[in-house]
């Protein structure tokens, strides 16, 4: 064996690598178990003491999980065990706050609100010590991850959001459990006081007291059928107090407008009172509110829109029935303004009225905190579905709204489209009504409708020039005709002399001419009946005055037609 000698032996440097190696093994070490002890400390709580007043180490060994802890809760309370259910509330640091309240005394009006006013999400409650939900989506933010908080439910105190939740508690010496916050149990009295149980509640009998479906009781399944005739009887009469009202109305306008929404109206103040009863003097257990508050919440937003859009439509059609085709002056273009917005704010109070039921529907189930992340994933696909089975349905929306921006046409507007003279009369969603002179009413899609040139006679000015033909003889005398229409059209009211008034020639065949009259009226109504009674007149005067002007079919023999020929060009050799 060779050895190779790279320097002299030191042993004061082995000294110093050796206690540097030892120190860094037990810096490693005491950082890996405050690493573990961090660790383990962050999915609990630290406590001094529990509430065992009432409770025992059996009970406290059922709240190891968070499901564990809900489930027992419930059960001693339905067994009216309220002292032992007491182990199940944080005791907190300051129980002065809680009004003198007992343990069991707080159990039982927290197992009350439990019981009215939250549905537990019992999938949602892990049966793992850790609080860790296994069932969540790897998209979910507490995916894989313990918990030491839990929320229960949220409830909605007077504007103020009240939390129910769980929280994980170690003490000194012992296991840790699940308990109900010191945040929940301090505002336990709260709590009963905005929801304590309705004064009918008290008069119950203890045995429709018993659980018959689930957990839904035999009074509410005797209750449901009865709040439901009521309501119905409830319609009917407000209904009948709203007819009567708008009989002996003496204003006219509101009369109509209450005929049209008494039902609407009529369900919305019914489901009010409804709720109002349910809220104050008789409460369901948390499965059937659930179902019943949303609802009633869905009935009086929908009726009370549906009222609202009534009454707006009320106006619209008194509008139509007395202005539409009247608006024709220049003074009236702030009208047709306030007539397009008002259908434009008809389509933005649908709208808005169907986004705020949905936000307010999703809330009220608490929807947001399950679905909100699928609705975030399938936010692509939905979108690429609607536009592929809606397109024509939204093009005509979104083409709504652009009229209502941008307003090319306006309630009471004249247009000619397509050939045809009409009077915008409404712009709904997804078509546009136009009442044609005669009154035929044709239904264009929006889409369809902005997509098509038109014009508007009245978007700026309402001043309109229209013309009529007259096919005359090539003898007429094209100066005398001027003369007379100039003389005739004076006669008319609302000629506008300094505009478009002159009679053309426009344009010659072998045997007439194209003889154009053009007049300007004040409006596109006037204009037209002008131009109608001046070609009526001039058709009278040529048939009384030179009736040889009318255009004559004239037959030419062949010799004729020769001599003129041979004139022509002996004309052209001279």
């Amino acid at each position: 064996m060779q050895v190779i000698s790279t320097g002299r032996f030191r042993p004061g440097q082995t000294l110093a690598a050796v206690l540097t190696a030892l120190i860094a093994v037990v810096f490693s070490a005491a950082v890996g178990a405050a690493s573990a002890q961090e660790s383990s400390s962050s999915t609990w709580f630290e406590t001094d003491a529990l509430r065992v007043d009432g409770g025992s180490d059996e009970i406290l060994d059922q709240f190891r999980t968070p499901r564990g802890l809900i489930s027992k809760f419930l059960d001693l309370t339905e067994q009216r065990d309220y002292g032992r259910a007491a182990a199940a509330l944080h005791p907190g640091e300051r129980e002065d706050d809680l009004e003198g309240l007992s343990g069991a005394q707080l159990a039982r009006m927290l197992a009350g609100i439990l019981h009215r006013r939250v549905v537990i999400d019992w999938g949602s409650l892990a049966d793992r010590p850790d609080g860790m939900n296994v069932n969540l989506p790897s998209n979910h933010p507490f995916a894989g991850k313990p918990r030491r908080n839990l929320v229960i439910g949220e409830l909605n105190g007077s504007g103020r959001p009240i939390t129910i939740s769980i929280s994980r508690y170690k003490p000194e010496g012992g296991e840790a459990v699940w308990l109900f916050s010191p945040e929940t149990v301090a505002n336990i009295p709260r709590m009963h006081a905005l929801f304590e149980p309705g004064w009918l509640m008290v008069h119950i009998p203890e045995p429709l007291r018993m659980e018959a479906i689930g957990s839904v009781r035999l009074w509410e399944i005797i209750a449901l059928p009865l709040v439901i005739t009521a309501f119905l009887l409830l319609v009917l009469a407000f209904r009948k107090i709203i007819e009567w009202a708008a009989d002996h109305m003496p204003v006219k306008f509101i009369a109509r407008a209450s005929r049209a929404m008494r039902t609407p109206l009529a369900i919305a103040i019914s489901a009010l009172v409804i709720k109002q009863f349910l809220d104050s003097s008789l409460s369901f257990s948390s499965p059937v509110t659930a179902v019943v508050s949303p609802l009633l919440l869905l009935t009086i937003i929908f009726s009370l829109t549906l009222a609202i859009l009534r009454t707006i439509d009320t106006s619209l059609a008194l509008v139509t029935d007395r202005y539409v085709g009247d608006l024709d002056t220049k003074a009236d273009t702030d009208r047709r303004h306030l007539y397009t917005n008002i259908y434009a704010a008809r389509r933005y109070v649908l709208l808005v009225a169907v986004v705020v039921t949905i936000i307010l529907f999703l809330l009220q189930l608490n929807l947001f905190d399950s679905i909100g992340m699928s609705l975030l994933a399938s936010a692509g696909v939905a979108t690429v579905v609607l536009g592929i089975a809606g397109q024509t349905v939204l093009g005509n929306l979104l083409a709504s709204l652009q009229i209502a921006i941008a307003k090319p046409i306006r309630i009471g507007d004249a247009v000619q489209y397509e050939g045809k003279w009409c009077y915008v009369e409404a712009i709904f969603y997804t078509y546009i009504t136009l009442r044609a002179w005669d009154s035929r009413r044709l239904i264009v899609p929006v889409k369809y409708f902005i997509s098509q040139p038109f014009e508007n006679w009245t978007m700026t000015d309402t001043k309109t020039t229209r013309s009529f033909v007259m096919e005359l003889d090539l003898s007429a005398d094209p100066q005398a005709l001027r003369e007379v229409f100039e003389e005739i059209v004076q006669e008319e009211e609302h000629l506008m002399p300094d505009e478009m008034l002159m009679v053309t020639v426009e344009g010659y065949s072998q045997t007439t001419q194209k003889i154009q009259f053009y007049a300007t009226a004040d409006n596109p109504s006037e204009a037209w009946t002008m131009n109608v009674r001046l070609c009526e007149k001039m058709g009278n005067w040529v048939r009384e005055n030179h009736p040889e002007w009318w255009s004559r079919l004239r037959l030419v023999s062949p010799d004729a037609q020769a001599d003129d020929a041979g004139e022509t060009r002996n004309a052209a050799g001279a």
